[in-house]
């Protein structure tokens, strides 16, 4: 069992951690993400940004590729790699993000900030957004769809005075909150979802847009009962990234930001006839180090889950990379379950039936571009 360490040893002991026991690494090497916004309606790379920090390396890109119509329930968001290989983001894509070397040949060396692990994060949600897309766990290649409840697409509301979410929402890749693991200070079991990240940076990005973070801390929100882990990270390509790691610098820095983190996940269900969300540890967020060993915890989880040595509580586990894995496919499998899905087709105007919970509730029918711009000069720095 991973235990947080004190002194010199600390950031050695973070990278062994990581790497034992070994990750079940990608065959198709370190997939690392290019970084910059792309178009929803139609398959493109990630065009790589020119990079703001040095430490920043040539990385290899992803692909997405849309099936079915946006803003309705058949919209799905498949990944796959510059080579046109199908993967899935959820079991596929590497924890961590991993140096490449000049042959292409990737190496087993974490990318670090300095001397920082970085990870990869696959955004879900854009910064400003509403419509609450997810992995879809449960699918095969776990594309990202728009989650659905009572049979109609579902938004999030504009908590007041913010519009949508307030920052890029997300996941980390070969994570799994365990609905069998009871956490040993809420006395909560996992979500069976990866665990969530949060990042604070500047860029808005797009759905399926996969980039590197810096790790500042997390919160313990318990959701109906369940453990629902709220990483709070900052793209590494972002201008502050240099300056911010650890939460005290984001609470020094950017005043208010944690509040309002905290305000914006007691509220969003409310509106959707829920009970506030509850939180651990009085609401305070943890630091760094034990950010880590959550992470690290939920990583030995989906490893049990992909080497099927827990119950896998519907989650569908199929995968190309991962060694040892019984759910192992080829790339023609993957090929025909997303040729399976419908065809890519024009988008669907958004109703204002559909969007009336969310949008439109709460801030006086005013239109989602004006709040933007009411908003962003104050919360550009959330």
């Amino acid at each position: 069992m991973w235990r947080r360490m004190t002194g010199s040893g600390k950031q050695e002991a973070e990278e062994a951690s990581i790497m034992r026991p070994p990750l079940l690494r990608s065959s198709l090497g370190c997939l690392l993400t290019g970084f910059g916004s792309f178009p929803r309606n139609k398959a493109v790379t990630q065009a790589a940004a020119p990079p703001l920090l040095s430490y920043l390396r040539k990385t290899m890109h992803y692909q997405t590729e849309p099936r079915g119509h946006q803003n309705s329930p058949d919209y799905r968001l498949y990944f796959k790699t510059s080579e046109g290989k199908y993967i899935s983001p959820f079991h596929d894509i590497p924890l961590i993000a991993e140096t490449e070397q000049d042959n292409n040949v990737p190496a087993k060396k974490p990318k670090r900030n300095e001397s920082e692990v970085l990870y990869n994060m696959v955004v879900e949600v854009p910064r400003w957004s509403n419509a609450k897309m997810e992995i879809a766990t449960k699918e095969p290649l776990n594309p990202i769809k728009q989650d659905v409840k009572k049979g109609k697409l579902r938004y999030v509301a504009n908590i007041f005075p913010h519009k949508g979410y307030i920052w890029n929402y997300g996941a980390l890749p070969q994570t799994w909150e365990d609905p069998n693991h009871q956490d040993k200070d809420t006395k909560c079991c996992g979500d069976n979802d990866p665990i969530d990240v949060c990042d604070i940076g500047t860029q808005v990005c797009s759905p399926g847009q996969v980039i590197q973070v810096k790790v500042l801390g997390i919160l313990a929100m318990i959701d109906e009962g369940e453990m629902d882990w709220k990483v709070i990270a900052i793209n590494a390509q972002d201008p502050d990234a240099k300056n911010l790691n650890s939460i005290d610098d984001v609470r020094k820095s950017r005043p208010g930001h944690l509040e309002a983190t905290v305000e914006w996940f007691r509220k969003y269900k409310v509106p959707d006839g829920k009970p506030e969300n509850q939180f651990g540890f009085n609401e305070q967020f943890k630091d760094k180090d034990f950010a880590v060993e959550i992470i690290q915890s939920t990583h030995e989880h989906w490893r049990a889950l992909v080497q099927k040595q827990t119950n896998p509580g519907g989650i569908e586990c199929k995968n190309l990379c991962c060694c040892d894995s019984p759910f192992k496919c080829s790339a023609e499998d993957a090929r025909d379950v997303v040729q399976s899905a419908p065809a890519c087709g024009s988008a669907h105007p958004v109703s204002p039936e559909e969007c009336q919970d969310s949008v439109c509730k709460q801030n006086g029918h005013v239109h989602a571009l004006t709040w933007r711009k009411l908003l962003l000069p104050s919360l550009s720095h959330p």
